[in-house]
């Protein structure tokens, strides 16, 4: 727009067209949209004279299809009022952009704080929701999103598993955590700064590292103290799916007592989550924080000492990157094993007589698998259980106990399925690591119930 802009007309409707002359049967030089400015320079007929700047095209519109203001101090009580009136109306997000844009023109700036930012901020994000689950046919939305990009509003696409994504690059809420606005604005920026699935799939461990931390640090700007309990949930599920992730970039990298602390850290903000309180729309992001954390649970536990008879789990370096697992002493190993994926020597567990044992093996962000050494005969073999049948996506599983005679294993599995957090309690044959019984709750079970161990019981996630 030109510096000397001083009268504008927003587009409200839409479409709304550009005519040549002031009448309905006149050329459209052309198709404008909810949000567009046009500078105004007359009246005739019913019709406004205006100047469309972004194509360089003068015309005619309707007098009912724009709202007139003049970008000076007067008229920021008007803007402001009807920008926040949009600022929670679905749909208008790209003429609230336009009122946005309006309003900091005609601002003094001493008078330009977090709110603006925050309203700005928030119909940039809510625009990018509806633009990631439009039909690939909407025109309206698609002139929406360019309306938007027009003030500056940067919207970036991810692919995601076949689909598009479309993110806001976060900068009005930046605005909002630099300038100190209320303690609802700053959870706001927060969580839509550190959404979860804005996050490029396609970057690199240390790059994904990188940005956890920074994550982190924000996320760590907004004080619960004085927010409603509903909203602090929020706040503590985020944290703790961060903290879950970053303890297992950590422990990849070597980093054991910052992997251990981030653990941690993570269960504890889960701990945080006042499940009474829990909004009903924030069910499903607890249960995935949840399990982000169970992934990951293991970093900050202690290495047990070896109880009872039975062969030692040994760790090494193998190559770059990996760990190699030795099961027996000497130069002839019962069995072995090496991985790329992240080793927990706190999950060691073995029976009491010595027939089995089994460490947890995060083999990617949110994915530990539960890797059984077991006896069958004179032989000894190593058998894989997955959170669920479905590819590594989000799950673990995890040993919840041994029978007294150590012929069952007691695991604990949950998963994402279908977009939906299933968990079950299972006893195991040892031999074969087939279900003898499932259960969703672990006191629908009584062997589960009567052999699960206190310890397991006392440390898990599972149970929340």
């Amino acid at each position: 727009m030109l510096a000397t802009l001083l009268t504008i007309a927003i587009v409200v409707q839409d479409p709304v067209s550009l005519r040549a002359a002031p009448q309905e049967g006149a050329t459209r030089q052309a198709t404008l949209w909810q949000g567009e400015w046009l500078e105004v320079r007359g009246e005739r007929q019913g019709y406004l004279q205006v100047y469309d700047h972004r194509r360089e095209r003068p015309g005619y519109v309707r007098e009912h299809q724009v709202r007139v203001y003049r970008l000076e101090e007067q008229s920021v009580p008007q803007l402001r009022a009807v920008l926040e009136f949009l600022k929670d109306t679905p749909g208008s997000e790209a003429l609230g952009i336009g009122y946005a844009a309006a309003l900091l023109r005609a601002a003094p700036a001493h008078e330009v704080g977090p709110e603006l930012f925050d309203a700005l901020g928030t119909l940039a994000e809510r625009l990018a929701r509806r633009a990631s689950v439009r039909k690939s046919t909407d025109e309206t939305l698609a002139a929406h999103l360019e309306v938007a990009g027009m003030y500056g509003v940067k919207l970036a696409s991810l692919e995601q598993e076949g689909r598009t994504r479309i993110c806001y690059d976060g900068e009005a809420f930046r605005r909002v955590l630099a300038l100190g606005g209320s303690p609802q604005a700053r959870l706001r920026a927060a969580l839509a700064l550190t959404r979860p699935e804005c996050v490029d799939p396609e970057l690199g461990p240390v790059q994904r590292q990188a940005i956890d931390v920074w994550r982190g640090e924000v996320l760590e700007q907004v004080d619960t103290a004085q927010l409603p309990a509903w909203m602090a949930n929020r706040l503590h599920v985020r944290r703790a799916e961060v903290l879950a992730a970053l303890a297992y970039h950590r422990a990849r990298r070597g980093e054991v007592e910052a992997s251990a602390q981030a653990s941690e850290r993570a269960v504890e903000s889960l701990a945080r989550v006042l499940k009474s309180e829990l909004a009903e729309e924030d069910r499903a992001a607890y249960a995935v924080a949840a399990v982000r954390v169970g992934a990951s649970r293991w970093a900050s536990e202690r290495v047990p000492e070896k109880v009872g008879a039975g062969p030692v789990l040994e760790l090494s370096q193998g190559g770059l990157g990996e760990t190699c697992l030795r099961l027996g002493e000497g130069e002839s190993p019962l069995a072995e094993r090496c991985t790329y994926g992240v080793v927990w020597p706190g999950s060691i567990r073995r029976t009491s007589d010595g027939s089995a044992v089994t460490v947890a093996v995060q083999m990617l962000e949110g994915w530990t698998e539960l890797w059984v050494f077991h006896q069958e005969g004179a032989e000894w073999r190593l058998d894989t259980l997955t959170p669920a049948a479905t590819g590594p996506g989000l799950g673990y599983v995890e040993l919840a106990g041994f029978s007294p005679d150590g012929s069952r294993l007691l695991v604990a599995r949950e998963a994402q399925v279908e977009g939906k957090v299933k968990t079950s309690f299972q006893v195991l044959k040892r031999e074969t690591l087939t279900p003898l019984a499932s259960a969703e709750r672990p006191q629908d079970s009584g062997t589960f119930q009567r052999w699960s161990s206190a310890e397991w019981r006392a440390r898990t996630v599972s149970m929340r």
